[in-house]
């Protein structure tokens, strides 16, 4: 986690009821692969914080976990909260606030010109991560996007390497009939061909390199895939004694 780039998420304990093992402040870090480093109550409690905490890492948004004495049998979801029984026969309460961590999406950018310099200036204004992609560089694993924008220098291994590495946005900055004619020399499949946006951008009307860089980030913000939906069931499995509040 030192370096940025593992999806995780912070637990942390704000409320305690009795009886319970744990305190107010008390964390742990719920990692991707479902691991928990940390303590925020026992069997009962790990559940639930590996359940809905996955969910906060799919969706990016945090959660208030309140896991209270109680006999329903489905969780109740409102904005930002889940409230589930304390599947544990000893009772006791917590309320856990679950932060999900994740890195920036990559915006891989090749070329050297205005509009590759305008991209990597105002891309991590909106959130994203840049580097630059050499001409026989391999496109990162994760990469949300590739834009092109290599003034017709260098761009069909690039254009190769983001479509076989299934890139969700690749981008080339090209007028369309040069676009036309870079798609048709790369001879790819009807599919592979649609997945690259040229001319890269949304129609606004761009003249400078800064408008167009605009144009592109707001057609990659408008083609990112949509945060999977919330699932607020309860969660599986009989009702048994545990360890209490845990």
């Amino acid at each position: 986690m030192a370096d940025g780039a593992e999806r995780f998420v912070v637990a942390t304990v704000v409320r305690a009821q009795r009886p319970t093992s744990v305190r107010p402040g008390d964390r742990a870090v719920l990692r991707a692969d479902g691991t928990v480093d940390g303590f925020v109550g026992g069997a009962c409690a790990a559940e639930a914080v590996r359940r809905y905490g996955l969910q906060c890492l799919r969706s990016g948004q945090p959660l208030l976990l309140r896991i209270l004495p109680g006999d329903e049998p489905e969780a109740v979801s409102e904005e930002g909260a889940v409230t589930m029984a304390n599947p544990c026969l000893s009772g006791g309460g917590l309320e856990i606030f679950l932060e999900p961590h994740r890195p920036p999406p990559l915006l891989a950018v090749a070329g050297e010109t205005p509009v590759s310099a305008a991209l990597a200036e105002l891309a991590p204004a909106v959130g994203y991560a840049v580097q630059v992609l050499s001409p026989d560089g391999p496109v990162p694993p994760g990469t949300a996007a590739v834009v092109v924008a290599a003034g017709g220098r260098d761009e069909h291994p690039v254009l190769r390497a983001a479509v076989a590495a299934g890139v969700p946005y690749i981008g080339l900055v090209a007028s369309k009939a040069r676009g036309v004619a870079v798609l048709d020399a790369l001879q790819l499949s009807v599919e592979q061909r649609a997945r690259i946006r040229t001319p890269a951008g949304l129609a606004i009307g761009a003249r400078t390199p800064a408008e167009s860089a605009l144009a592109i980030l707001a057609e990659i913000t408008a083609m990112r895939p949509a945060p999977p939906a919330d699932d607020t069931t309860v969660l599986p499995g009989p009702h048994h004694e545990q360890p209490p509040a845990e």
